[in-house]
């Protein structure tokens, strides 16, 4: 079995830089010390869920989602892809919502993953329109069905022609 492709290390867009969550940030994340560079709010339940997913060296791990100078949500997959795909989560603090942040998050995201040859899928409660139009917008348009949280899966197919 081949290793699976590696992410950029540092993932940028126009606003954002999607800085991988080391395990000292990690460790600090689970122990409730909070760093300078973090919004307040930051990090939330699902950051901290994330951060027991880091692994040192994993390029697919979670990222914080840096607007400005400070880390806001993270993003990330749920591992290094298995067959061609892996899982993203992404979520914001409240304050950093309704900007456009995590769709703008996902797309520097999915251009990677795309470079990579790796389909993405997310799982999303039915009533989180939010995250749904994100999603939308970010081109997941394949519906899987549900898992067995209730959570609509949607996967977004990979580019006929990668860059």
């Amino acid at each position: 079995m081949s290793e699976p492709p590696s992410l950029p290390v540092l993932i940028s867009s126009a606003r954002l830089r999607l800085v991988l969550v080391t395990p000292a940030d990690a460790a600090d994340m689970r122990a409730g010390r909070h760093q300078d560079r973090w919004h307040p709010d930051y990090p939330r339940r699902d950051d901290l869920d994330a951060a027991a997913m880091v692994r040192e060296g994993d390029t697919w791990g979670p990222r914080h989602v840096v607007l400005g100078v400070q880390a806001v949500g993270s993003i990330g997959c749920f591992g290094p892809p298995v067959d061609g795909e892996t899982e993203v989560g992404y979520g914001l603090v409240e304050a950093a919502r309704g900007a456009g942040v995590a769709t703008e998050a996902l797309r520097a995201l999915v251009a990677e993953t795309d470079r990579a040859g790796v389909r993405l899928r997310a799982a999303v409660a039915p009533q989180n329109r939010a995250s749904l139009r994100v999603l939308a917008a970010c081109g997941f348009t394949e519906l899987r069905g549900g898992d067995e949280d209730g959570n609509l899966v949607m996967a977004r197919p990979l580019p006929a022609t990668l860059p």
